[in-house]
């Protein structure tokens, strides 16, 4: 049986999750700054975005562009990225994701980056290399890889451009 919502449910929570990306977006630069009352700020706004977005999974599922429309799901995709310190949290949401994709109902892509982003803050190897470690002499290296040589083969399986390709977009300038 189909779950009954309440008439603007989903355009109220499409707007909730989209000023929650923008507020993200605006204070992303706490997230590596020097300032420690940035990085502070950062990690209370992502957590409170987390948490709120837990709770619209557990009324709702994974919300899907069909249900808040591309911009807001793509804005509880990046909540969901950015929960990192609500393991919990980023594992549901990965779970929801999980089976919005394979009922077609989400983007592949996205849920590679969050399946990496999960694995990386298990402490566990990333699939498709899109988690960034640290930047050597001036290129990213990515955490460590369950198949570096197939990489470039998994990412393309997703919709992902290959590593390297990635890397020399977001190299520092």
């Amino acid at each position: 049986m189909a779950q009954q919502h309440e008439p603007g449910t989903f355009a109220r929570l499409a707007a909730e999750l989209t000023a929650m990306a923008a507020a993200d977006h605006a204070a992303s630069a706490g997230a590596h700054s020097p300032d420690l009352a940035e990085q502070l700020t950062w990690r209370r706004l992502t957590a409170r975005h987390g948490e709120r977005l837990d709770e619209a999974m557990a009324a709702h599922g994974w919300p899907t562009a069909e249900l808040v429309g591309p911009e807001a799901a793509r804005a509880a995709w990046l909540i969901a990225q950015h929960a990192d310190r609500r393991a919990d949290i980023q594992r549901r949401a990965l779970d929801l994701l999980t089976a919005a994709v394979e009922a077609g109902r989400a983007d592949a892509r996205d849920l590679a980056f969050l399946h990496d982003r999960t694995l990386v803050n298990e402490g566990r190897p990333q699939r498709y290399g899109t988690q960034i470690g640290a930047v050597v002499d001036g290129a990213p290296v990515p955490w460590p890889c369950e198949q570096p040589d197939r990489v470039d083969e998994l990412r393309a399986g997703v919709g992902i451009e290959p590593f390297a390709v990635y890397t020399a977009e977001h190299a520092p300038r």
